[in-house]
């Protein structure tokens, strides 16, 4: 049996870390003072351990809304004679100062510090306990860590807690020059990618002699001479979004050993630099060592076309080659290879590059088919991970997931890898309220089993679609899909599960409840199938459950009565709705004021279609058939005629049935008001209609008629001449905005 995509099992090394993770006081650890985590005395861990330990923190902490962050987790790596860090990612918020400090001690070779906004100038000079270990540093984001704090200099102790929690609420805006990399001499890689512009770069960089790759992304150079300091041994320059200039185009020619290049431009960040067929022949030709390069969002000018370059070249030596002027970002756009090539190279430092680069992908999974679809949704997850809290990121790869998961693709995917779709999908919806965002996500959870395989997650996924169905919300569309999942859910899980479900509030979600019902009476109109398969699903003492839970709940009842009118024009479901139980409740309905007349209107045509059958189907002694009969009269009669209606009729046959008979008069009068009504309100929509459907002949026999009441002929007549008037005068706009809450019952 075939492999599926992303079927390989997680390491025991990575069980055994989350596992540890999630019990830290169980395992390694024990709580101490001030609730203070403290590692056992006789634990010692090796790099391997410890390295994976605290980035499989950050990642759980970023990724997991479950997972609960430590507050001294960093402390438990302070003592390098018990923990050996060697390489240390970390990102974003969950990074302070005082975590960097807690494992100074630590001889770390690399450091990635992403987006790490919270750092102050205080861990630059953290920093500078690495400096005769670290070989690779990033800090990319992390620009408040060159910024001094403005104000005057508080009284308390500068490591203390007080003043950094002070320092993260201030403001900062001046920059902490007396810092600079002497000292690091084994730095190879830099990441500075986002360096504040008044930094003098030169100045920082100077003192660096071994650097290899070098990241200056959006970095404002004030000169450029000082990069030729490693014109020997640079290997690898990203200058992406930097100026370009024609010294600076000089200098990069000297750095004769790279090997990638970058000098790509966001494309909607204008420039005056042009790309000339003359610069772009004495890059590839100078830099004879390049085997990457990326000159996407350039301008580029006519004399600067891709024969062009690939003759200078001699050889195919791009990895990113233009097809056309002004393209943006042409990396990635020719075919799928390029597409998943240009999300892997740009998720993790270039959002918005990325962001492009899924939408190409969700083309092509929509439109065309993706081949490689293991890639393709690693990747995706990949990014929505990274980028969990940018909102571009998250509503392409919302998108790009619901293609990627449906029926086509579904076959070749594993239990493990649909699971990390799931997991990303709840991290979304939890993040971003955002309509577009909770689509995508309520939409690709919709192209799963269910209950089956969000089971793993069902509190969760629970939770959530619980504030989608919040009264607050106004976006309907969503909530129907909501309801869905919500149905799906509950359906076929056992008492264990519904027990939770209730506790969250299910049951009392009167809005799950309507909407429940709305959507019910939309899929059972017209369709005796599923009006079987609503009663033989308990449907009725659902309803009777519901009308005693809601009793005011208006729209709830209209909803209910309206499926309840479905499942009356069925004939052979009409006897299991004619106990003593269920007319009695229909006949107290019908002096329901609730919702205008539409509760007393649903509930009146539910015993219309009941009276049809005749007085030999009333096989019960109370309550009497005569008597519920008085009781409709009474409530048509109480009616304004002139009433707007929450309801849409896409056909009037089950009224127009009720028309040529004798056997029940006040089923006659019912189907005839109702037909007065909705042609005197909405003439427009309604008079076409009830004449295309040959009402006009049935309301002519209804005249004809002995049996038929007077005031049930005279208003036929009123309906005839409506209809008459409307075909004189076809410009007739009367027609006054509808609600659809729900199709015709």
């Amino acid at each position: 049996m075939a492999a599926k995509a992303g079927d390989d099992p997680d390491s025991l090394m990575a069980l055994a870390t989350v596992f540890c993770l999630r019990n830290l006081r169980k395992t390694m650890c024990y709580q101490g003072l001030r609730n203070r985590l403290l590692l056992r005395s006789d634990i010692f861990l090796p790099s391997e351990i410890c390295d994976k330990l605290v980035n499989t923190y950050v990642e759980l902490v970023h990724t997991d809304s479950y997972f609960e962050p430590e507050e001294s987790f960093f402390q438990l790596f302070a003592d390098p004679r018990s923990t050996r860090l060697t390489r240390v990612q970390l990102r974003e918020n969950l990074v302070l100062d005082r975590d960097l400090e807690a494992i100074r001690k630590q001889d770390l070779i690399e450091l990635s510090l992403t987006c790490c906004h919270s750092l102050t100038p205080r861990s630059l000079k953290t920093l500078t306990c690495f400096r005769e270990t670290l070989v690779s540093l990033c800090l990319f984001g992390c620009s408040q860590i060159f910024c001094k704090k403005v104000g005057p200099p508080l009284a308390c102790n500068e490591d203390s807690e007080e003043e950094e929690e002070e320092d993260r609420s201030a403001s900062w805006r001046v920059l902490d020059l007396d810092f600079s990399f002497q000292g690091f001499n084994r730095l190879r890689l830099l990441n500075l990618a986002g360096l504040p512009e008044a930094v003098n770069a030169e100045r920082l960089l100077k003192p660096l002699r071994s650097i290899t790759s070098l990241d200056l992304s959006n970095v404002n150079l004030q000169g450029a001479a000082f990069l030729s300091q490693w014109r020997d041994r640079l290997a690898s320059l990203v200058l992406y979004n930097v100026e370009l200039s024609e010294e600076l185009l000089c200098t990069i020619l000297e750095l004769v050993n790279l090997r990638h290049l970058d000098i790509s431009r966001e494309g909607r960040k204008s420039t005056k630099f042009q790309m000339s067929r003359k610069i772009l022949t004495a890059v590839v030709q100078r830099l004879v060592h390049l085997v990457s390069l990326d000159i996407s969002g350039l301008v580029m000018l006519d004399n600067c076309t891709v024969p062009h370059f690939e003759e200078a070249m001699g050889r195919p030596r791009l990895l990113y080659v233009p097809r056309r002027r002004h393209l943006g970002m042409v990396t990635g756009s020719k075919n799928e290879d390029q597409v998943l090539n240009a999300i892997e190279a740009y998720t993790e430092f270039r959002p918005e590059l990325a962001h492009r680069a899924i939408n190409q992908l969700f083309d092509i999974a929509r439109i065309q088919h993706c081949s490689q679809l293991l890639r393709a949704l690693q990747l995706v997850i990949a990014a929505l991970k990274c980028h969990k809290f940018d909102k571009s990121v998250q509503v392409t790869g919302s998108a790009a997931l619901f293609y990627l998961t449906n029926t086509d693709y579904r076959s070749d995917q594993s239990v493990r890898l649909r699971r990390d779709v799931i997991q990303v999908v709840l991290n979304g919806m939890e993040q971003y309220q955002e309509v577009t965002v909770q689509r995508n996500c309520c939409l690709t959870l919709c192209n799963f089993s269910i209950p089956e395989e969000l089971e793993f997650q069902y509190s969760r996924v629970n939770q959530l679609l619980l504030k989608i169905l919040e009264p607050a919300r106004q976006d309907e569309s969503i909530q129907r899909i909501a309801v869905h999942l919500c149905n799906a859910l509950v359906c076929q899980v056992d008492n264990h599960h519904k027990e939770a479900v209730g506790k969250m509030g299910f049951v009392k979600c009167d809005q799950v409840m309507e909407f429940s019902w709305s959507a019910l009476w939309n899929i059972t109109d017209e369709t005796p199938d599923n009006c079987q398969m609503f009663l033989n699903c308990r449907g009725m003492s659902l309803f009777l459950d519901c009308l005693k839970e809601f009793p005011d709940k208006q729209e709830l009842h209209r909803n209910m009565l309206g499926l309840l009118g479905n499942v009356a024009e069925v004939r052979a479901l009409r006897p299991q709705l004619l106990t003593p139980q269920f007319i009695t409740v229909f006949s107290n309905l019908l002096e329901s004021k609730a919702d205008g007349i539409e509760v007393s209107y649903n509930a009146c045509g539910v015993l219309s279609h009941i009276m049809f059958d005749g007085p030999e189907a009333w096989a019960m002694d109370e309550p009497r058939r005569d008597a519920v009969m008085d009781r409709m009269w009474d409530a048509i009669q109480s009616w304004d005629v002139c009433s707007r209606r929450n309801i849409n009729y896409r056909s009037f046959e089950p009224i127009l049935r009720l028309l040529p008979q004798g056997i029940a008069p006040v089923s006659q009068h019912w189907a005839t008001w109702a037909l007065f009504n909705l042609v005197s309100v909405y003439p427009g929509k309604y008079c076409p209609l009830l004449i295309k459907e040959g009402g006009i002949h049935l309301l002519e026999k209804v005249l004809e008629l002995e049996s038929s009441h007077p005031e049930t002929k005279d208003m036929a007549r009123k309906v005839m001449e409506q209809c008459e008037n409307f075909k004189e005068d076809p410009m007739e706009t009367n027609n006054g905005p509808e609600v659809n809450y729900g199709q015709r019952g």
